[in-house]
């Protein structure tokens, strides 16, 4: 396996905040690229975003930069905007490559920057196709999944903490990035690549099916608690006071639970004496509340590690509901007994660190690297200008 990551010999320079942006420049430095962020000296709008360390520092701005080379320019002054157009457009086979969410416009639009490279490539995130400002928080409650999530007789709508769309759009943005690449690679030409946080948003909806539900069928989803949508998905509390969640969407699943929990007879017997047929999605969708009802016994009766130990190896696919804490202290996955963590010493301290999800047979997979110190670099890559 090489010790270079698979991006090896492709620089992206990359002006971002926040999450969507830093996602997809972080995404490229895992697998090898040089990735250079520009801040404002000082730091950009999100190097004090939370969460905090006790001294101040943003552990958010941290664990987004990993592996990236940070400078600091004043594109407030003509010397500073000079210096970062020179640095997007230097010559290369894996320079010409920028990717912001700030808007691109003036000095900083494609049509300006191309002026320098014709074949540059560019990557431009933006909240709405239009141009116009939206941000995660704003586009999901937009998109219907806050309407459909929560209590059955809640009266408001639960928002999710987690970035979705934004992390989304990171992935897609690196997506249209190396897309773009293999196509300047093939025939010299660079590009505008452009891609909006609601477009994300509003495209899943329409790829899981949710568009075609209301057109075709006039359907809303209600909310449901913690129950799956269109199979049976559902929480339970065990006898340690601790929850976890179990799924059956095929039927190996749902034969799997019944064999674990001992419930065959049970489920057969109530299947016989109310018509209820559980062996479809559907069937097993509609008696979610019944099935829940027969199954919670089980679970009350045993704590978490019991049934841990039940459903070891047998099929049955479920998860116990955790906080952070104690994801990052009880669950092996988040521990170096998973191979894409190590510890690993930030300017902001020594923690657990995530590489790449990705591993490639030849190229293998970088270990994980530091965040920087906020302007670096700086020196080391100015100086190339001269």
């Amino acid at each position: 396996m090489s010790d270079e990551g698979i991006l090896d010999g492709i620089r992206v320079i990359e002006g971002s905040a926040f999450v969507a942006a830093p996602t997809a420049g972080m995404t490229l430095a895992q697998l090898g690229a040089d990735v250079i962020r520009f801040d404002a000296p000082g730091g950009g709008l999100d190097s004090k975003r939370w969460p905090l360390t006790s001294s101040g520092d943003s552990l958010f701005w941290s664990g987004l930069q990993k592996g990236k080379r940070s400078i600091e320019i004043d594109l407030r002054s003509e010397e500073g905007r000079e210096q970062l157009s020179q640095l997007i457009t230097l010559p290369g086979p894996g320079n010409g490559i920028f990717m912001t969410n700030f808007p691109a416009r003036g000095w900083m639009s494609y049509e300006k920057l191309r002026e320098r490279r014709e074949d540059l490539i560019m990557v431009v995130m933006t909240g709405n196709h239009d141009g116009s400002s939206e941000v995660d928080y704003t586009v999901n409650p937009s998109v219907g999944f806050p309407e459909a999530m929560g209590p059955r007789d809640s009266a408001v709508p639960t928002n999710s903490l987690m970035p979705a769309w934004d992390t989304a759009m990171g992935g897609l943005a690196v997506v249209g990035l190396l897309a773009a690449l293999r196509h300047r690679d093939r025939t010299g030409e660079g590009q505008l690549v452009e891609i909006a946080l609601s477009d994300v948003a509003v495209a899943t909806v329409g790829n899981l099916g949710r568009i075609a539900e209301v057109q075709l069928e006039g359907r809303e989803q209600p909310r449901d608690g913690n129950y799956l949508y269109g199979a049976f998905g559902g929480d339970f509390p065990t006898k340690d006071d601790r929850r976890v969640m179990v799924v059956a969407l095929t039927g190996r699943q749902w034969k799997a639970l019944k064999e674990a929990t001992g419930t065959e007879g049970l489920f057969s017997a109530v299947e016989s004496a109310t018509g209820h047929d559980f062996r479809g999605e559907a069937g097993r969708y509609k008696g979610r509340d019944l099935i829940r009802e027969l199954l919670t016994p089980w679970f009350a009766e045993r704590t978490l590690e019991q049934i841990r130990e039940a459903f070891a190896g047998t099929g049955v696919s479920w998860g116990p509901y955790q906080t952070f804490k104690q994801l990052v202290e009880e669950d092996a996955r988040c521990s170096t007994e998973n191979p894409m963590f190590t510890m690993v010493a930030h300017p902001v301290g020594t923690y657990l660190t995530p590489a790449s999800p990705l591993v490639f047979s030849r190229s293998g997979r970088l270990p994980a690297r530091p965040s920087p110190r906020l302007g670096e670099h700086t020196e080391d890559v100015l100086a190339e200008l001269e």
